[in-house]
């Protein structure tokens, strides 16, 4: 048997809603026949979008969307997005040479304000720092954001159907631009943000949060470049007075075929996800040297498994489609409980992404909808958001190969809601043996009405297809929890309590 130990006492502070966040590139299928659907559509929609994803992606609550890229923003022009839709141009994108596939721009920044408003979620904008000049992104904020009227562009938002201003908040200056986004030095990168986010400062009254781009993985000798060169004193003003959030990408990936995988394979990619650990507090610490305050938050812009496509029910057409199996969901859960109990430190994040691509939530096509073992575990998860955190002492051991970083048998976070009630998640990494769990409480008792949700298979390979659309979904039941009883979480298995006094 196993012990949990749930700390009343301790907390790192508040889990910020947008830890759950979410991702949403032109890319593939991810838009296209995934969640645009059109409005002519013999699918139900709702103007224009996939009504069945709506309805679905507003019940886990979701906080925050990234939009349109990924790599998609270094050749993005916002104003190809704006106007009638029959009057739009189509244009070759970013993915052009990987798929053949261009970009109509029926979606474009009215449809996703309008999608994101939808499911409830803040837009997250990521501008093109690599291909247009700063004044181009900073019209594209006053476009967005400048009061009604006010303005011949603030007039233009209103001729095209949104007199009130969108009040988006968040703004991404650049993207991977370590690679695809120029291929830039931390330094080049630094001085581009500053020239940018200075133009764009200036857009509206209320300055927009801006996000610099961060580091590719653990590198981080690149924080460290970019936030030296951002001290700079120039003329008494240091960029990092204009950074509010700096972004990290990560991805798992190359452990086997995504459903075909191997036990050892099941392992290597959960050390994978748990090396999340590392990139989150080493570059922490690296931008504490600059920001010992942390003014500046961590911003895990792109997580998720990255898998070689073609898993997915489109059989290879949208670009790098992949299949979420339970190791996926595993992965999520991981990576969720970490966020929760790094919360003094991650600000936000953003899975990537949401449907018919890597680590998604959704998968889509024609009349068919389903929702991925991911998903549910979104779902698990969403009272942690806004919550208290409370520590958790995690005695369930760990799996030690020789060789191998060891990885800890049982992933777990908690947290204390405004209203008393406590939400425990609890994954069990082990992909052969079910665990007995016993759960207690430090500093107080976990005594109540408990609403329990498993989310696990008999095949931790197991996944939903388009003809076995619920293969894998969640079993929920009620009970009585007492301080000291046992829980036991199958092999593979997600288990989340919400415990109500």
């Amino acid at each position: 048997m196993k012990n949990l130990r749930i700390v009343f006492s301790q907390s790192k502070g508040t889990i910020n809603p947008n830890i759950y966040g979410h991702f949403s590139e032109h890319i593939g299928g991810v838009f296209y026949d995934g969640l645009w659907v059109g409005e002519d559509s013999k699918v139900e929609n709702v103007r224009g979008f996939r009504k069945a994803l709506v309805d679905s992606f507003r019940k886990i609550n979701p906080p925050v969307l990234r939009w349109p890229g990924g790599c998609f923003a270094e050749s993005y022009d916002w104003r190809d997005g704006v106007g009638p839709r029959d009057q739009r141009p189509e244009r070759v994108n970013w993915w052009f040479n990987y798929d053949g596939r261009t970009e109509s721009n029926q979606v474009g920044t009215h449809e996703f304000v309008d999608f994101c408003r939808q499911v409830g979620a803040e837009p997250y904008f990521a501008a093109n720092m690599t291909s247009v000049t700063p004044l181009h992104i900073r019209n594209w904020i006053e476009y967005c954001n400048m009061d009604e009227g006010r303005t011949t562009l603030a007039r233009e938002r209103g001729e095209n159907g949104s007199p009130e201003p969108f009040g988006v908040k968040y703004w991404g200056i650049g993207n991977e631009n370590w690679g695809g986004g120029g291929s830039m030095t931390p330094e080049m990168c630094a001085r581009e943000y500053m020239k940018f986010s200075t133009v764009c400062a200036s857009a509206v009254k209320e300055k927009p949060k801006f996000v610099i781009c961060g580091a590719n993985g653990h590198d981080i000798e690149w924080t460290r470049r970019l936030l030296a060169e951002c001290e700079q004193d120039i003329h008494g003003r240091r960029a990092l007075r204009n950074i509010w959030g700096m972004s990290v990408h990560y991805y798992c990936g190359g452990a086997g075929d995504p459903l075909t995988f191997t036990e050892s394979e099941w392992y290597q990619m959960l050390r994978q996800a748990d090396y999340m650990r590392r990139i989150v507090d080493d570059h922490r610490a690296a931008m504490d040297e600059f920001d010992p305050d942390r003014r500046i938050g961590l911003i895990v812009d792109e997580w998720g498994c990255w898998h070689p496509d073609g898993s997915g029910p489109s059989k290879g057409y949208n670009l790098f489609e992949q299949q979420s199996t339970m190791r996926d969901a595993m992965v999520a859960a991981m990576t969720l409980n970490l966020f929760n109990n790094r919360c003094d430190v991650v600000a936000m994040a953003n899975v990537a992404q949401l449907c018919n691509n890597l680590h998604c939530l959704f998968l889509a096509g024609g009349e068919h909808f389903i929702e991925t073992p991911t998903y549910h575990v979104f779902d698990l998860f969403k009272g942690h958001q806004g919550a208290k955190q409370l520590e958790v002492v995690n005695e369930g051991g760990y799996f030690e190969e020789e060789g191998k970083v060891r990885l800890e048998r049982l992933t777990a976070s908690a947290s204390e809601a405004a209203d008393g009630s406590v939400t425990i998640t609890i994954g069990n990494l082990s992909c052969t043996e079910a665990e007995e769990i016993c759960l207690s409480g430090v500093g107080g008792e976990l005594n109540g009405k408990a609403e329990f949700a498993l989310l696990a298979a008999d095949d931790v390979h197991a996944h939903n297809t388009f003809e076995q659309p619920e293969n894998v979904k969640p079993v929920r039941w009620e009970g009585a929890l007492s301080d000291g009883d046992t829980v036991t979480v199958p092999a593979g298995g997600i288990l989340a309590i919400t415990l109500r006094k």
